[in-house]
């Protein structure tokens, strides 16, 4: 979240970020009620003080506290006392009620106020608007007409989905055999990795309370992606991002070096809003696996952009690693969350699309999630402040899955196994279909 002195600060760009993200938020309207909250605020209090003066002037005078030279017996100027009294307490249930209404549109505005947009962040609507920055490799030619990941997946037997939706309904899928141990591989290929750059691995909680999807910023804007418990008031997570921030929520960190954590865990999305879009095969399902980067730092608008760029670099080492064709974007204004400040994806190509697809994702969120979660730090000056937090998608199963099998496959259906993944597969260097 901004404070509302940044909101006011910086009010046109906030509302900038605002209209570029497709937020619906009037900051002017916001402002207006702050300053009516403030006003709020000093009258409720000045009321109390009034009320609590008059208590105890009433409290004195029925000890006999006044004399009888200074009030009589002090029963009339008590009376008028009590009549003052019940004035003001009349005036402060008024005043009380309409600071309750007020500071809840006050919250509620609050709680959709986006984070500022970097100035390098391109402008557009959709994923279609993101710029390309880089690119490893080039698509293969092939010489003879290429099977997608379901055809591979059913000649090897490795991909079910027609009883994926018999037992769960759309979007969801069984892998087993081959499927599992490349799911399971480019999982601990990815952890490795990353373990050896330096990174605390985690196993974490798979459900959460809302409030914790909220301090991390997925809540309020991000809801209806969210699975829910409801009579556990627990929510699916649908990345490790999550519990990895609330793992410090609250505390007073030291990142006098970067805190690097990451964990590998399953993820749940609704995926509300993506009908008719990527039905076939394994692009867009429910239930995934992730190895997810995220990291803490200093506020140094420096230090957090050379992050974002190693954990970018991170996830394009794995690409590599699995030999497979990608391509860095910029993310656009309007294709990023409420929480980012600046964004890449990087898309991965897959045959079966004709185009690269989104596999990874690195943000910048400045100190935007770690107010919400209320993670601090101490400076040079031993001053309390908020860290700025960053994340990236090491890897992702099974969509990673889709290229691998595409882009590494051979005429006769077989699939080359890339040399990084054989340690952890058994050292097989291919996988051949089945005999007639």
């Amino acid at each position: 979240m901004l404070n509302i002195g940044t909101v006011k600060e910086k009010a046109d760009e906030v509302q900038r970020a605002a209209d570029r993200k497709g937020i619906r938020l009037n900051v002017a309207e916001l402002l207006e009620i702050d300053g009516r909250r403030r006003a709020l605020i000093a009258e409720t209090e000045s009321l109390r003080a009034e009320r609590n003066s008059l208590a105890q002037r009433i409290a004195e005078l029925a000890r006999g506290g006044t004399s009888p030279a200074e009030a009589g017996d002090g029963t009339g100027e008590a009376e008028i006392l009590k009549t003052d009294a019940r004035r003001v307490n009349d005036r402060l249930k008024l005043a009380e009620a309409d600071l309750a209404e007020t500071r809840g549109r006050y919250e509620e505005l609050m709680r959709i106020v986006p984070n500022l947009v970097s100035p390098d962040t391109p402008d557009g609507a959709s994923d279609a608007d993101n710029a390309e920055v880089r690119r490893f490799g080039e698509p293969r030619k092939a010489e003879f007409a290429l099977r997608d990941h379901i055809a591979l997946g059913e000649l090897h037997d490795m991909v079910d989905l027609a009883r994926g939706v018999k037992a769960a309904g759309t979007r969801n899928y069984y892998l087993k055999g081959a499927g599992v141990r490349l799911h399971r591989a480019v999982q601990q290929l990815a952890l490795d990795l990353l373990a050896a750059k330096g990174f605390e691995l985690f196993e974490v909680p798979l459900m959460v309370r809302p409030e914790t999807l909220e301090h991390s910023g997925f809540f309020p804007l991000g809801e209806d992606q969210v699975f829910r418990i409801e009579e556990e008031r627990k929510c699916l997570i649908g990345t490790s991002e999550v519990p990895l921030v609330a793992y410090y929520a609250n505390e007073i960190v030291d990142v006098t070096e970067p805190i690097r954590l990451a964990a590998a865990s399953m993820c749940f999305r609704s995926e509300i809003g993506s009908a008719g879009r990527d039905v076939h095969g394994l692009y867009r399902v429910h239930q995934f696996a992730k190895v997810e980067q995220v990291l803490l730092c200093e506020a140094d608008a420096g230090v957090s952009e050379r992050l974002l760029q190693e954990i970018t670099a991170n996830a394009e080492e794995l690409l590599r690693l699995l030999e497979l064709p990608y391509r860095v974007v910029a993310v656009c204004a309007g294709d990023m969350s409420q929480k980012t400040y600046k964004q890449y994806d990087i898309e991965t190509w897959m045959p079966s699309r004709g185009a690269y697809g989104e596999t990874h994702s690195s943000s910048n969120l400045l100190d935007f999630q770690a107010r919400r979660s209320n993670i601090r730090y101490r400076d040079a000056h031993g001053e309390l402040r908020f860290c700025h937090t960053l994340n990236n998608t090491a890897v992702a199963s099974p969509r990673i899955l889709i290229p691998i099998l595409e882009n590494h496959q051979e005429e006769d259906g077989s699939v080359r196994i890339p040399e990084a993944l054989r340690p952890y597969l058994g050292g097989i260097e291919r996988l051949a279909p089945p005999g007639p």
